[in-house]
């Protein structure tokens, strides 16, 4: 029996189990079980920073590893800076084998605009994938009400498409229960939420939401596309060209989101 065989029979046997932990437990059975062959993976959104947050209370030294697509708003890499400095950790980023000018020179200027699933496989989940194959589990602030992709979401499984553990210990948290978190415990995050983003990427694929769309309709604007990839089987991702209007601001955001 191979080692990955034996992980996912195991997981299978505990997933239930862990479905009544509190998100301390999921990460401290994690810590405990993989150690520095552990690592959260975050973009930083108010999920991202209220997972950051718990792992700090529940141990010293953790790893956090982020995908730079270096497309990201100024508002997030000063973020970055805010949570090496109050954490005292060491943000690990993880960066796409094509620099931005190697990408347009391969594949056509702004190829966002044309094809964004190439762009996010290019920038972010092809990254992931090698940064994962030096992991046995990897950690995500992703919940089950963000999206129908990810509605299934155990707080801990295993990952088939990368092949290794998957934990998610807010899975079942709603968006009410993550602001009263970061707001009770003061957590840092992103200034771009308080107008109007909800839900934070790339600077050229995110644009501020509307009132009464949903949390993710300002990523990916005129394509029917709410997923990066990393949360999704590859069959999940297709895009349809839609029409847009133009961006419009409105008051701070009260949902907002992570990935």
């Amino acid at each position: 029996m191979t080692e990955a065989r034996e992980a996912r029979e195991d997981i299978a046997q505990l997933s239930s189990q862990a479905e009544a932990w509190s998100p301390e437990q999921v990460l401290a059975w994690a810590f405990e079980n993989y150690g520095k062959n552990v690592a959260i993976a975050s973009g930083f959104g108010v999920e991202g920073m209220a997972l950051i947050d718990l792992a700090s209370h529940v141990s010293g030294s953790f790893r956090v590893f982020t995908l730079d697509t270096e497309f990201l708003f100024p508002e997030t890499y000063e973020l970055m800076d805010r949570i090496e400095k109050r954490y005292g950790i060491r943000i690990e980023r993880v960066y796409p084998s094509l620099t931005p000018e190697e990408q347009a020179h391969t594949h056509g200027a702004e190829l966002w605009r044309r094809d964004p699933d190439l762009c996010c496989s290019l920038r972010k989940v092809e990254p992931l994938k090698q940064k994962l194959a030096e992991l046995r589990a990897w950690v995500t602030a992703i919940r089950r009400r963000q999206t129908s992709a990810r509605a299934s979401a155990r707080k801990i499984e295993w990952d088939h498409k990368f092949q290794l553990i998957k934990i998610n210990p807010i899975a079942d948290w709603t968006t009410d229960m993550v602001w009263s978190y970061v707001r009770k415990h003061n957590v840092p995050y992103n200034h771009l939420h308080d107008q109007n983003y909800p839900s934070i990427g790339c600077m050229h694929c995110t644009r501020a939401v509307r009132s009464g769309e949903d949390a993710r309709a300002g990523r990916w604007a005129g394509f029917a596309k709410t997923e990066c990839g990393l949360h999704t089987p590859s069959n999940l991702q297709a895009v349809v060209p839609a029409l847009v209007g133009p961006l419009v601001q409105l008051k701070p955001c009260v949902e907002c989101e992570e990935g």
